[in-house]
């Protein structure tokens, strides 16, 4: 078995195409059942508590969406780095950087547990909710903030082992926890309402990350092929470079949930907020497939990148784009003839129907955008840059989105929110347009200036 984990690198350079399926997959089955969780979780809540609870998760989802894009983005300086020391043969300082994840999410935790917890009435109430909207949200907020270390701690757990090319155990962990979910939610939220399913969502986390703990821990040996050391043990180095990875990377997350914070404020009615937030957990069934190939990317691109191969690395970026153009088109499709029927399963509300249809209508058309834009970020932060993150997702979130939406609205004074989904559209064409450029120039500098060890087997 160890022996196997010590050829990882090796599999994936003579197989890159079968490696990036062989990491995808997995994570997009275990992707596959927490969306299932969650559009179960947002129907329960829509048809149990009502109309009013969508609105109160879309106040809400912006403020956990900083907390995970924080730890995303640090994550991401985390699987950048490992899968870079691996790839140069480096174990000791993977399994440092490893140490020092556990160190950043309890850091984290503190820090939000102090900002967010003593000022989170006045966060809802800044979006405009009206009161009975805020209850809702302040039922869901509290609990959910309270046991966010948990949320924290997996999410860098399963960047340790994506660093190391292992999303098959991520994947079987986020299953039970999502079926350990399902099965708390019902008799919680028909109790308890809202809160119940924050507190449904808190336990299964709390299980998931006390079996990744003890896998990792004390069961490296047959799990993983690096090991956690709990030690306060600082490694200024190490640090500084996961650091540089993953701060540019957690700020452009924060950045896009400053936007939904943003777009809350400017669509100035519960019902449009709902479809707003309902249509993102909507999407999340098309992003399972392309965010877990641009994850494989990081992986890959990062190990090519330490060994040297930036050969490989450019064919990767080609067979992936080829697929996530692909499945971007067909749920294009599906989105634009079927948007009415998808938000009918969660709520009866007409208007909001309606109003959904209309939005995937315009959205539709911008998921084969953002897809390669995604998939270009990610090859970039795989060879360790992810300022390109930071400032793409500036330009499309901030300058172009919601200077779009805000021309449209306060200029000329177009009062249909269609107008702002057009702001979208327009945001991931232009993004995805630059994104491509900035890393096709980038990796034709990264050939001319990198030692290219040609590989016989390609």
């Amino acid at each position: 078995m160890e022996a196997d984990k010590k050829n990882r690198l090796n599999q994936f350079i003579e197989n890159p195409y079968i490696s990036l399926w062989k990491l995808s997959l997995p994570m997009m089955l275990g992707m596959a059942v927490q969306a299932i969780y969650m559009l179960v979780d947002t129907a329960l809540i829509g048809n149990i508590v009502g109309g009013s609870a969508l609105a109160s998760l879309g106040y809400v989802f912006p403020y956990f969406f900083i907390i995970m894009g924080i730890s995303f983005g640090l994550g991401s300086g985390v699987t950048t780095f490992i899968a870079q020391q691996i790839g140069m043969q480096n174990k000791n300082r993977a399994e440092l950087a490893a140490s020092h994840t556990m160190l950043i999410a309890f850091a984290i935790y503190i820090y939000l547990m102090i900002l967010i917890l003593f000022g989170g009435e006045h966060l809802i109430n800044f979006q405009g909710a009206d009161n009975s909207a805020k209850e809702l949200a302040l039922e869901y907020f509290i609990p959910m903030i309270a046991g966010s270390i948990f949320m924290i701690i997996n999410i860098f757990l399963r960047s340790i082992l994506s660093g190391e090319g292992d999303n098959t155990f991520p994947m079987i962990l986020m299953g039970i926890g999502t079926v350990t979910n399902l099965i708390l939610d019902l008799p919680f939220i028909y109790y308890l309402g809202i809160k119940g399913a924050a507190i449904a969502t808190v336990i299964s986390q709390c299980l998931v990350s006390l079996i990744f703990l003890y896998q990792i821990s004390f069961k490296s040996d047959t799990r993983s092929y690096l090991k956690i050391r709990f030690s306060f043990t600082i490694d200024p180095t190490i640090l500084k470079e996961i650091l540089r990875i993953g701060v540019p990377a957690s700020f452009s997350m924060v950045i896009m949930a400053t936007g939904s914070i943003f777009f809350n404020v400017i669509l100035d009615a519960d019902n449009h907020v709902a479809v707003l937030s309902t249509g993102g957990r909507i999407e999340h069934l098309f992003f399972l497939p392309i965010i877990s190939i641009a994850t494989s990317v990081v992986t890959l691109v990062g190990m090519f990148y330490g060994a040297g191969k930036i050969n490989l690395i450019n064919k990767i970026v080609r067979y992936a784009l080829k697929y996530v153009l692909t499945i971007s088109i067909l749920f294009g499709i599906l989105f634009y003839f079927n948007g009415g029927f998808f938000y009918s399963l969660f709520t009866d509300d007409p208007e909001i129907i309606y109003l959904g249809s209309e939005y995937f209508k315009v959205f539709s058309f911008a998921l084969p955008f953002i897809s390669v834009g995604m998939v270009c970020i990610r090859v970039m932060q795989g060879i360790g840059d992810s300022l390109p993150m930071l400032i793409l997702t500036s330009l499309r979130v901030i300058v172009i989105s919601c200077g779009l939406a805000s021309f449209f609205k306060y200029y000329i004074g177009y009062s249909d929110v269609v107008y702002i989904w057009y702001s979208i559209l327009v945001s991931a064409i232009l993004t995805s347009v630059s994104a491509f450029t900035w890393m096709t120039i980038k990796l034709k500098s990264q050939k001319e200036t990198t030692r290219d060890i040609k590989d016989s087997t390609i």
